[in-house]
Protein backbone atom coordinates (compact mmCIF):
# COMPACT_ATOMS: atom_id res chain seq x y z
CA UNK A 1 0.00 0.00 0.00
CA UNK A 2 1.35 3.13 -1.11
CA UNK A 3 0.91 6.26 1.76
CA UNK A 4 -0.35 9.47 -0.11
CA UNK A 5 2.51 12.31 -0.41
CA UNK A 6 1.79 15.89 0.99
CA UNK A 7 4.35 18.74 0.86
CA UNK A 8 4.39 21.39 3.36
CA UNK A 9 5.05 24.42 1.06
CA UNK A 10 8.49 24.97 2.07
CA UNK A 11 9.24 21.13 1.71
CA UNK A 12 8.19 22.21 -2.44
CA UNK A 13 10.43 24.67 -2.33
CA UNK A 14 12.94 23.04 -0.88
CA UNK A 15 12.89 19.51 -3.55
CA UNK A 16 12.74 22.81 -6.63
CA UNK A 17 15.93 24.09 -5.41
CA UNK A 18 17.73 21.34 -5.93
CA UNK A 19 19.85 20.55 -8.69
CA UNK A 20 17.85 18.22 -11.21
CA UNK A 21 20.07 15.23 -10.69
CA UNK A 22 19.19 15.15 -6.47
CA UNK A 23 15.93 15.92 -7.44
CA UNK A 24 15.66 12.77 -9.18
CA UNK A 25 17.36 11.21 -6.43
CA UNK A 26 14.43 12.43 -3.57
CA UNK A 27 11.77 12.08 -5.35
CA UNK A 28 12.72 8.14 -6.28
CA UNK A 29 13.65 7.80 -2.91
CA UNK A 30 10.10 8.95 -1.31
CA UNK A 31 8.49 6.62 -4.14
CA UNK A 32 10.49 3.72 -2.17
CA UNK A 33 10.00 4.75 1.33
CA UNK A 34 6.00 5.99 0.25
CA UNK A 35 5.31 1.78 -0.06
CA UNK A 36 6.55 1.72 3.89
CA UNK A 37 7.31 4.56 6.01
CA UNK A 38 6.92 2.84 9.14
CA UNK A 39 9.52 3.14 11.71
CA UNK A 40 11.83 0.83 11.32
CA UNK A 41 10.19 -0.57 15.03
CA UNK A 42 7.76 -1.61 12.87
CA UNK A 43 9.44 -3.22 9.87
CA UNK A 44 9.36 0.29 8.01
CA UNK A 45 12.04 2.76 6.24
CA UNK A 46 11.99 5.66 8.81
CA UNK A 47 14.67 6.42 11.00
CA UNK A 48 12.93 7.92 14.31
CA UNK A 49 14.23 11.35 15.20
CA UNK A 50 14.46 12.91 18.83
CA UNK A 51 15.17 15.84 20.30
CA UNK A 52 18.97 16.37 19.92
CA UNK A 53 21.24 19.37 19.31
CA UNK A 54 18.67 21.20 20.87
CA UNK A 55 15.81 20.37 18.53
CA UNK A 56 12.86 18.59 19.21
CA UNK A 57 11.45 16.02 17.16
CA UNK A 58 10.10 13.39 18.84
CA UNK A 59 7.40 11.83 16.35
CA UNK A 60 9.02 12.98 13.13
CA UNK A 61 11.39 10.12 10.75
CA UNK A 62 14.08 11.03 8.27
CA UNK A 63 15.15 9.55 5.19
CA UNK A 64 19.17 9.94 4.66
CA UNK A 65 20.04 9.44 0.97
CA UNK A 66 24.04 9.85 2.35
CA UNK A 67 25.75 9.21 -1.69
CA UNK A 68 23.88 12.69 -2.03
CA UNK A 69 24.49 14.61 0.68
CA UNK A 70 20.20 15.12 2.11
CA UNK A 71 18.37 14.41 4.38
CA UNK A 72 14.24 14.47 4.53
CA UNK A 73 12.06 14.80 7.46
CA UNK A 74 8.24 13.63 7.50
CA UNK A 75 5.30 13.16 10.02
CA UNK A 76 3.12 9.98 9.27
CA UNK A 77 -0.88 10.93 9.48
CA UNK A 78 -1.68 7.63 10.16
CA UNK A 79 -5.45 8.43 9.75
CA UNK A 80 -4.73 9.56 6.64
CA UNK A 81 -2.12 7.15 5.57
CA UNK A 82 -0.48 10.10 4.37
CA UNK A 83 3.18 10.78 4.22
CA UNK A 84 3.44 15.06 5.11
CA UNK A 85 7.20 15.91 3.96
CA UNK A 86 8.63 18.89 6.37
CA UNK A 87 12.14 19.54 4.95
CA UNK A 88 14.44 18.54 1.90
CA UNK A 89 18.11 19.89 2.54
CA UNK A 90 21.66 19.24 3.05
CA UNK A 91 22.86 16.50 5.84
CA UNK A 92 26.51 18.05 6.36
CA UNK A 93 24.89 19.72 9.22
CA UNK A 94 22.01 19.91 11.60
CA UNK A 95 20.75 22.91 9.91
CA UNK A 96 17.88 20.53 8.17
CA UNK A 97 16.69 19.88 12.02
CA UNK A 98 16.91 23.59 12.86
CA UNK A 99 14.73 24.58 10.16
CA UNK A 100 12.40 21.30 10.75
CA UNK A 101 11.89 22.61 14.28
CA UNK A 102 10.96 25.81 13.10
CA UNK A 103 8.52 24.83 10.35
CA UNK A 104 6.78 21.89 12.96
CA UNK A 105 6.21 25.26 15.24
CA UNK A 106 4.98 27.20 12.45
CA UNK A 107 2.28 24.42 11.39
CA UNK A 108 1.50 23.66 14.98
CA UNK A 109 2.55 19.73 14.64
Amino acid sequence: MNWQLAYLPEAERDLQDLDGSQRMLVRKALKKVQQNPLPVEEQGCGKPLGNLSGTKLSGFLKIKLKAAGIRVVYKLVRTETKMLIIVIGARSDDEVYETAQKRIIKYNF
